[in-house]
């Protein structure tokens, strides 16, 4: 059976693609900003636009990371132990990921869903606020799927005794 790994890799880059893509244009505007500030002048809702590129940045990329196993850690006493023990906690920790990042989606959804019905908008360019909401769920979602795939694929490596996707002891 082929791993579903590569394919669920290359939607998370370009996903993340599009976080870099939101996170280019915060920039933009912030250096725009800066450059009309020197004449006097400013961007109009430039805190509305920067802090939803900011949002989209960080929560797109974020499936990437479960995938790459990018998120930072500290091993001190697992890279002690043997490789096949060390699999498995990594798959274990892996479910937690998958846990928090499940209530993370639930409960961002539930805040989505009544700042809709309430109608909130940004303060300077009066955007509905559950487009801020978008990017953390989006990325939510995906990272659960990814955190899933990741713990099974760490799960079933600890149970062979072999690394992810290589068959290698």
């Amino acid at each position: 059976m082929t791993s579903p790994l590569p394919l669920a890799r290359t939607l998370a880059r370009w996903v993340a693609l599009a976080g870099i893509a939101a996170l280019a244009v915060a920039t933009g505007v912030t250096l725009l900003d800066i450059g009309l500030s020197l004449g006097g002048g400013a961007v109009t809702g430039e805190v509305d636009l920067v802090q939803l590129g900011v949002m989209a940045a960080a929560w797109l990329a974020m499936p990437l990371a479960f995938l790459d196993d990018a998120h930072v850690s500290v091993d001190l006493l697992s890279a002690r132990l043997p490789a096949r023990i060390g699999r498995l906690l990594q798959g274990l920790g892996g479910l937690l990921s998958v846990a928090l990042m499940a209530l993370i989606l639930r409960y961002g959804w539930d805040t989505a869903a009544q700042q809709l019905q309430f109608g909130d908008v940004s303060q300077e360019l009066g955007i509905p606020v559950v487009w801020y909401w978008a990017p953390l769920l989006a990325g939510a979602g995906l990272s659960v799927l990814a955190a899933l795939l990741k713990a099974l694929a760490d799960l079933a490596a600890a149970a062979r005794g072999t690394e992810p996707g290589t068959g290698r002891r």
